[in-house]
């Protein structure tokens, strides 16, 4: 079982979009996650060590996680996958974008 784990900045539209599509895909638990403190389910440390695989929506997002989670982290690979925040929760292009990059770089 891979362990992928989505982070974007409040976790209510676009993580929350990959952790539903990637939850359904055999082999694989996704969750989700934000950066910022009033996020639905904010990044923690438990989250960073369950993860095999992190793969954050944008550069900032893997700037703040290795500030503020670097022990945690302990040489985990963390993917940026250079998703901009504008689109909706399951918005269709979201959901396309995802289905194109995750696979590569989850190996899936």
């Amino acid at each position: 079982m891979k362990h992928l784990l989505f982070v974007c900045s409040q976790n209510r539209l676009r993580s929350p979009t990959a952790e539903h599509i990637f939850s359904q895909w055999p082999g694989v638990a996704a969750l989700s996650a934000g950066t910022n403190h009033d996020a639905t389910t904010p990044v923690s440390s438990d989250l960073l060590e369950w993860a095999d695989l992190v793969l954050v929506m944008e550069k900032t997002h893997k700037s703040k996680l290795t500030k503020k989670f670097g022990a945690s982290l302990k040489g985990k690979p963390v993917i940026v996958l250079d998703i901009p925040d504008e689109y909706g929760y399951m918005q269709p292009e979201l959901v396309q974008l995802l289905r194109t990059k995750v696979p590569r770089y989850a190996r899936l």
